[in-house]
């Protein structure tokens, strides 16, 4: 009786982890969308446009990966930070104070190092039983 509930539990679950990850790609697709509307209608593309088509795309790929593996990589969302960090900075460049502009980027310099870390965490202390980081390393040290 036990097993029985316990594998429904986990079915539900699963049920429900992938239809909160087709919400989410669906709404992300929704969004990139309508931001293409935008600049059609505009005539005119903007690095901050393409900085948020990039989060976009981060997020798919991230949704992407989640979906494939059943593991969410800690990168994914500090890159979604950092391009969401950069997106503000440049749009809000002009009436930013120094300190505010100082701090951005200073965040955006402590998540690139996050990122490292995590890469080189997962490069040298892999899981046991996921090679993926490590074989990817070892492909990129042969070239």
């Amino acid at each position: 009786m036990k097993n029985s509930i316990q594998s429904l539990n986990k079915k539900l679950l699963a049920l429900a982890e992938h239809a909160g990850l087709l919400v989410i790609a669906i709404a992300t697709i929704i969004a990139m969308g309508s931001e293409v509307m935008v600049m059609v209608r505009a005539a005119q593309v903007t690095l901050s446009d393409l900085l948020l088509l990039f989060l976009y795309l981060e997020v798919l790929a991230m949704v992407g990966a989640y979906y494939n593996s059943g593991k969410l990589p800690v990168r994914y969302p500090l890159y979604i930070g950092m391009v969401a960090l950069a997106r503000y900075l440049v749009l809000d460049i002009k009436g930013m104070e120094d300190w505010r502009m100082l701090a951005v980027t200073a965040s955006i310099l402590l998540l690139t190092l996050a990122v490292l870390l995590v890469r080189f965490g997962h490069v040298r202390y892999p899981y046991p039983g996921d090679d993926t980081e490590a074989a990817l390393h070892a492909n990129t040290t042969k070239n």
